[in-house]
């Protein structure tokens, strides 16, 4: 019987799927148990690794009933590919929904954007602002040193200002604009006399410590959505991309599951053709047999006023094998039939 196209090409991507997952778990595995690890790492870590034995199962299930026609295994894949297909498209289209507000403020004079938090959707902006979320990205922030490169730059003002900064270094790592301060160097900021009030809550909040400056304010969390914003818009982009290929490889299981039950029906049918063929063989075998052994009637013959007269010819004995009644008609008729029906089945 020979091995369907589908079924190589899936158990190929599934082996090459199995190999990446091996990677993808002990990543996560590595994130969780590092002892010098950060907040952001150890959080990552749980998905990772649901995402590496996500993998490795499917891939297996693919596999194993793939190459050893296993129905169960493969419908068990298909079943996880529909799945991850509805959930895919699912966040795609979530992910477009939440990322279309929203974008950065241009400062007259400023090489750089400022970042307001009431621009983008509720729904990110909630998620930011909740104070136990708010906590593990502020961790996160300080673990990664987002403002590290300002710190080591030895700008004037005039060189600062012109500069493009990242959203988390504009809302981060320098107070607003509004504010009025004058800027030392690095992350380093002053006020004087002459700077105006602002009613600018993060004002007050900035600090030149390095591990607070202004990572309590507004717009650090503006920064923090807008980042979010630009990442989730690529994943969305990415996610397309990866929607139409699972789509493809989904389309070549059902290809290599119809294959499996196409080849599983054709050996039970054969079985029972080469038993039904033997039944009418046999009993043409024993009516041959039957009709053979039958003795022949003795012709009479007599004398009749001394003339010889001769026994009547008995009529010709139908020839071996071709037993002239009903019953056997209907059988080589089935026969025909069952043969017919098998060669149609088998050509489809």
């Amino acid at each position: 019987m020979a091995f369907r196209l589908s079924n190589n090409l899936i158990g190929i991507l599934n082996a090459v799927t199995f190999l990446l997952s091996v990677p993808v778990l002990g990543a996560g595995i590595w994130l969780g148990t590092r002892a010098d690890g950060t907040e952001c790492e150890r959080y990552l870590s749980a998905p990772v690794i649901a995402l590496g034995v996500f993998l490795m199962l499917v891939s297996v299930a693919g596999l194993v009933g793939a190459c050893c026609r296993v129905n169960c295994l493969l419908w068990f894949y298909l079943v996880a590919m529909f799945v991850l297909i509805v959930v895919v498209l699912c966040f795609t289209v979530f992910a477009f929904a939440v990322t279309n507000k929203g974008a950065g403020e241009a400062v007259s004079g400023k090489g750089y954007k400022e970042y307001k938090l009431g621009d983008y959707s509720n729904w990110l902006r909630k998620r930011v602002e909740n104070s136990k979320n708010w906590n593990r990205i502020r961790s996160c922030l300080q673990d990664s040193k987002v403002c590290k490169t300002l710190q080591q730059e030895k700008w004037t003002q005039d060189q600062f200002f012109k500069a493009s900064l990242s959203p988390l270094e504009s809302g981060c790592c320098k107070p607003p604009t509004s504010c009025g301060f004058t800027y030392i160097g690095g992350t380093n900021w002053t006020t004087t006399t002459t700077t105006p009030a602002s009613t600018d809550p993060d004002c007050a909040t900035w600090k030149n410590d390095d591990r607070a400056l202004c990572y309590d304010c507004q717009s650090c969390k503006a920064g923090v959505v807008a980042t979010l914003k630009r990442d989730w818009k690529r994943v969305a982009v990415v996610c397309i991309v990866f929607l139409v290929f699972i789509v493809i490889v989904y389309s070549v299981g059902c290809c290599a599951f119809r294959n499996n039950r196409r080849d599983n029906h054709r050996g039970a049918y054969r079985g029972a053709g080469g038993a039904g063929r033997a039944s009418p063989s046999s009993a043409s075998s024993s009516s041959s047999s039957s009709s053979s052994s039958t003795p022949s009637a003795a012709a009479p013959s007599g004398t009749t006023g001394g003339t010889t007269t001769a026994a009547p010819t008995a009529a010709p004995a139908a020839p071996a094998g071709r037993a002239a009644t009903p019953d056997r008609d209907r059988a080589s008729a089935g026969l025909f039939i069952s043969d017919r029906s098998c060669q149609i089945f088998l050509s489809i």
